[in-house]
């Protein structure tokens, strides 16, 4: 499993010239890293003075949403090998015989499964790397001063997560032959981006402001 090898071995492996683990894989990896520096500031916040001060409606939002962030952290760490092995029934299929009319038909099928399953893989990860985003706010504003810097890095990664992640959503989903499919798909993909976007931008100007 490549999330049990060290760092300096799994940006080894990157950099090789196998195809896994690709952009997905690092995708779902940086968004685990914007939610991994979320919980730290949460773990700076959390009993100190400045947090004792606040309502308890924000004392439990940061709480709640702290659960959420590291449950969605342990989720993106899987996707890390999961998306290695996400485009794998693609090349099963593609070694599918195919001389017989039959074994044409059951060989596109599978492909056309082959890819669904390649993108809606990394397609979740955008999803939770954009969950990621939607919990930060609270952080943005409340957390500690002094890890302001950390929740910006924390929402560039999980923003980068993000639109990588659709990277490779919108790559496979230009295989794919169903147009109604394909639709829906690719207006979750705008959504998504869109979101995104509005989110990193909403906390990096708080973390602007509590810096100056």
């Amino acid at each position: 499993m490549f999330i049990e090898k060290s760092v300096k071995e799994y940006m080894a492996t990157v950099a090789s010239g196998d195809p896994t683990p690709g952009g997905g894989s690092v995708s779902a990896l940086v968004g685990g890293l914007g939610a991994a520096l979320t919980g730290m500031v949460n773990n700076l916040t959390v009993g100190k003075k400045a947090f004792e001060e606040l309502s308890e409606g924000i004392k439990n939002e940061i709480v709640e949403n702290a659960k959420e962030i590291e449950s969605l952290m342990e989720d993106l760490t899987g996707i890390v090998d999961e998306d290695t092995k996400a485009f794998d029934k693609v090349m099963v299929a593609f070694k599918l015989p195919k001389e017989t009319e039959e074994e044409k038909k059951i060989r596109s099928n599978a492909i056309q499964e082959g890819y669904k399953i390649a993108l809606e893989v990394p397609l979740r990860a955008a999803e939770k790397c954009l969950k990621v985003l939607e919990l930060q706010g609270v952080f943005a504003r409340y957390g500690n001063v002094n890890a302001i810097t950390d929740v910006g890095v924390g929402t560039l990664l999980a923003y980068s997560g993000l639109e990588g992640a659709l990277f490779n959503v919108t790559i496979n989903l230009g295989s794919i032959k169903n147009q109604e499919y394909k639709e829906e798909i690719s207006g979750k993909v705008d959504s998504i981006l869109k979101s995104g976007k509005d989110l990193k931008e909403e906390l990096l100007k708080i973390v602007y402001e509590r810096l100056g």
